[in-house]
């Protein structure tokens, strides 16, 4: 599996899921543009909201997460935390397995994750009898913004592609 951003079409494969889910008024939207992708918008802590989030589906040509030993992103940030988020058909529709991370502002840097750095959450809260993630599971793929911080963010993304 790997993704680039040299589709303008990648853009349309990206949905938001916002705070608004819960009564707060958090944006976000992915865009690409010039051979990145960008997870982007504002976070408002207002009506108890607090977290933005973007989402995919990778599709056939882009399955194999099963011989991958993790996943690695090329990411530039803006001084705030993200998680990769990873759904799974072994946890319920509102959980997933996530690993934060923190990038560097001033220079693209490609971070890998194993598969057992992720940790399964429902809504914020480690689901500690949840099995370990299996990568044949995986359905989804995203981005989340949840430090507990209001304010813009941006989170720039060359690359994501499965370890070897």
């Amino acid at each position: 599996m790997e993704l680039r951003f040299n589709d303008p079409q990648e853009q349309q494969r990206w949905y938001a899921v916002n705070d608004g889910v819960m009564g707060g008024i958090s944006q976000s939207a992915f865009s690409v543009s010039q051979g990145e992708g960008r997870f982007h918008g504002e976070v408002s802590l207002e009506n108890g909201g607090g977290f933005a989030s973007v989402r995919r589906q990778p599709d056939g040509t882009e399955s194999g997460f099963t011989q991958a030993k993790g996943i690695a992103i090329t990411v530039r940030g803006d001084g705030r935390t993200y998680q990769l988020r990873l759904k799974s058909s072994a946890l319920g529709d509102s959980s997933a397995y996530r690993v934060a991370f923190t990038p560097d502002t001033d220079a693209w840097q490609t971070l890998t994750f194993p598969w057992a750095a992720f940790e399964a959450v429902r809504r914020g809260t480690i689901l500690s009898d949840a099995p370990p993630l299996a990568p044949e599971d995986i359905h989804q793929i995203g981005f989340l913004i949840a430090d507990r911080t209001a304010g813009p963010f941006c989170l720039r993304v060359n690359r994501v592609t499965t370890a070897e």
